[in-house]
């Protein structure tokens, strides 16, 4: 274990407490033929989440508790925004993901790599289309523009 590896670990859990408040709203305001679909990604982040709370704890950490609320980084007046929005938190999610799997070994590194692959089918779900690099956002941007260019180190605010 590393301090990269729980600081990865404790980035990704922070990602699932901010999707799960983020598919409150989107439950909220998805359309009827939706909500299942929407139900099962809260459950499915819900359950990442407690996860990542116990392997916060195996890496010797304490996990971070959820925040009360988190900023939305649009407005979600209707249901073709809560889709948006949906799509928007697994690309984000599948980031983090990228940057666990980056730092981690063995049966972590499974986990990290099937939670990025799972947001990244849900994303493709949402949106309708796929990203050439799932949970690698500056790669995507840069095989869209030139592809070679090579990828650019970003912060992430989930």
């Amino acid at each position: 274990m590393t301090t990269g590896e729980l600081a990865a670990a404790q980035a990704a859990l922070a990602a699932e407490h901010a999707l799960v408040y983020g598919y409150g709203v989107v439950g909220g305001r998805i359309a009827d033929g939706r909500q299942d679909e929407a139900r099962a990604a809260y459950e499915a982040h819900r359950a990442r989440r407690d996860i990542l709370r116990r392997t916060v704890r195996d890496l010797g950490g304490e996990p971070e508790p959820a925040a009360a609320a988190y900023a939305l980084p649009f407005a979600v007046p209707d249901s073709p925004s809560a889709v948006r929005l949906a799509a928007e938190l697994e690309d984000r999610v599948a980031a983090v993901y990228a940057d666990l799997v980056r730092s981690s070994e063995g049966a972590r590194r499974r986990e990290a790599a099937g939670a990025l692959r799972e947001a990244a089918i849900r994303a493709v779900r949402w949106r309708g289309t796929g990203v050439p690099f799932p949970g690698l956002p500056e790669r995507a941007a840069s095989a869209s523009r030139n592809p070679s260019a090579s990828p650019n180190e970003e912060t992430r605010d989930l």
